[in-house]
């Protein structure tokens, strides 16, 4: 399945059940770019908003660029976000049009030199990517780790630990790198619905319904008055060209 189609039956666990950033990692994007109300950043791969409404609630102008109907769908309207049909490597934005390009837990769908390209077409100063990854030294963030891993159809994952390499060495400019720690509280239903936001989880069939027996163990196992914590670590690199 392309990247563009693969989340569009599951638009509606994206907005509920992912987590947010935490706003050390908004606040790190946004670095020595000056007044936030000052800045237009294009949010490339938005999926369902969640990135491009913590960026407005800082005054931040917002083009979210996202290629998926069903995503963009399901976002909440934010005054400073304004939503565009687009991918990485054809924005439709003009040359020097943003002062900075982020992209939150998509970069890996598109890594590539065409990726990288359009990010220095479009923006004068900078681009970011902030990339959220379990923390497994918890315990029970390590014990959903195993059952993901025991139902993945396919290596997304490894593709986002490859993501970050290639962020790493954007052409051509530094890159600085930083991570910080949130933790998800989920109900029984959050948990599952957490994993059914999950492109590389099934959602139907035999292998679901024991995905979610599975969860449904775990959660009982970890629970503590009704609720269980994902402990996470996002990172968040930046590619700056502004001093170039």
């Amino acid at each position: 399945m392309k990247p563009t189609a693969r989340f569009s039956t599951r638009a509606g666990a994206y907005a509920a059940f992912r987590p947010t950033y935490p706003p050390e990692a908004i606040s790190a994007a946004l670095e020595g770019l000056g007044d936030p109300a000052s800045l237009t950043i294009a949010d490339v791969g938005a999926g369902t908003g969640i990135s491009s409404r913590l960026l407005a609630e800082r005054g931040v102008m917002v083009i979210a660029i996202e290629p998926n109907a069903a995503m963009r769908e399901a976002a909440l309207p934010h005054p400073h976000v304004s939503w565009h049909d687009g991918t990485a490597e054809r924005t439709g934005l003009e040359n020097a049009s943003v002062d900075a390009v982020v992209t939150c837990q998509a970069f890996h769908w598109f890594a590539s030199a065409p990726a990288f390209a359009e990010f220095r077409r479009i923006a004068r100063r900078r681009a970011a990517m902030l990339q959220y990854e379990r923390d497994e030294r918890d315990r029970f963030t390590k014990a959903y780790g195993d059952v993901v891993r025991a139902f993945a159809t396919d290596d997304t994952e490894a593709l986002r630990a490859r993501a970050l390499a290639a962020f790493a060495a954007f052409p051509g400019v530094r890159v600085s790198r930083s991570a910080y720690g949130s933790r998800q509280r989920l109900d029984r239903d959050a948990l599952l619905g957490r994993a059914a936001s999950a492109s590389y989880l099934p959602t139907s069939g035999a292998r679901a319904d024991a995905l979610r027996r599975d969860l449904a163990a775990l959660f009982d196992r970890y629970a503590r008055a009704g609720s269980v914590e994902l402990v996470m670590e996002t990172h968040v690199l930046v590619a700056d060209w502004q001093n170039d």
